[in-house]
């Protein structure tokens, strides 16, 4: 079982290619290299591998957080669980149930939100799509400063909120109000839920 992570950015054309494919590379380098990890194509869509299951999630909480931190950027994010039947120097030529899952929750369910999931379990799609759903009521109006903060804390994890405080050069408070504003403590309970219904499944398989 791995997970695919088809996607695009939202607003591509308002701005700079140069301040975005940058961030969008870095984030995919600490996954893996391209072509066989992941690729970028048709100038702003992607697709890439995550091969632990259980990580998918979080590197979509990473992925969001670093295009917001742009100003009027967004990414739509489609992941797919399944097999891999065919391994390929290049992701979007390799294929498998993965990929075929992940390209039907792009061409799909997409439409109605910016994160959804398919896998082969129906009762998976049917808690995370819901709970994507919620959670992004939140997540599609983090500002550039709320997604800068969730970003610091994904990116330190064992980090003190006094100590993401300082490295973002704000108070405490400020710090505090980001956090609630976000709604970090909630998106990871659902990351902690996520994870360990993907590990359930790993287990079982």
């Amino acid at each position: 079982m791995i997970s695919i992570i088809t996607g695009d950015i939202i607003n591509s054309r308002t701005i700079l290619v140069e301040e975005w494919l940058p961030v969008l590379k870095s984030a995919f380098n600490k996954i893996g290299k391209t072509p066989k990890t992941w690729e970028i194509y048709r100038g702003d869509s992607f697709q890439i591998e995550v091969e632990n299951i259980a990580d998918s999630f979080r590197f979509a909480l990473e992925l969001k957080t670093a295009i917001k931190k742009i100003k009027d950027l967004d990414v739509r994010l489609a992941i797919g669980i399944g097999t891999k039947n065919f391994n390929a120097k290049n992701i979007t030529e390799a294929n498998g149930e993965a990929f075929v899952n992940s390209g039907y929750a792009f061409d799909h369910l997409l439409k109605k939100q910016n994160l959804a999931i398919k896998s082969p379990w129906k009762e998976v799609d049917e808690e995370f799509n819901i709970a994507f759903g919620l959670a992004l009521l939140i997540m599609d109006n983090w500002t550039v400063n709320s997604a800068e903060f969730v970003k610091m804390v994904l990116d330190n994890p064992k980090v003190t909120q006094k100590v993401i405080a300082k490295k973002l050069e704000i108070s405490e408070s400020s710090a505090s109000e980001r956090r609630k504003r976000s709604g970090l403590d909630e998106i990871m309970k659902l990351e902690k839920r996520y994870r360990k219904i993907m590990n359930q499944k790993m287990t079982n398989a």
